[in-house]
């Protein structure tokens, strides 16, 4: 008989390839989110390019936003029940935790307090590596 680890957390969500990604290395990201609407990596690349060129951090806000919510949204039909890590490692997580981190910078920069710490908390708890390399 095998016995279940009662204290062991959920397992890892690994999301399926986003078809949007590699079009990123050959178009614009907002020539890929018209293409690809609902593509996580392709509105955090939208936002990490609005952020680089010096846009207003609501836009940033707004962006990354988009890009958090289309990720939940995958992270839910690939199994994630709300929390659990989601490793940075597995390249298609990266437009979900890219995202998230985008939130929570673009919310901090907009004095929004409670979401920079509610997002960089979050972030921090789905993959502590993309923390450090996103946050860290």
């Amino acid at each position: 008989m095998s016995h279940m680890d009662l204290m062991a957390g959920p397992p890892p969500t690994h999301l399926p390839v986003d078809p949007a990604a590699a079009e990123l290395a050959d178009s614009t990201p907002a020539d890929v989110v018209r293409r690809h609407p609902e593509s996580p990596a392709a509105w955090a690349a939208l936002a990490g390019e609005a952020r680089e060129s010096g846009a207003d951090d609501v836009t940033v806000y707004a962006y990354s936003r988009v890009g958090y919510h289309r990720s939940l949204d995958n992270l839910r039909r690939n199994g994630w029940k709300g929390h659990g890590p989601v490793p940075w490692e597995h390249e298609p997580n990266r437009g979900f935790l890219t995202s998230l981190a985008l939130l929570a910078l673009s919310a901090r920069a907009i004095g929004e307090t409670h979401e920079w710490e509610r997002c960089s908390e979050f972030l921090r708890d789905s993959s502590p590596a993309a923390y450090d390399a996103l946050l860290g």
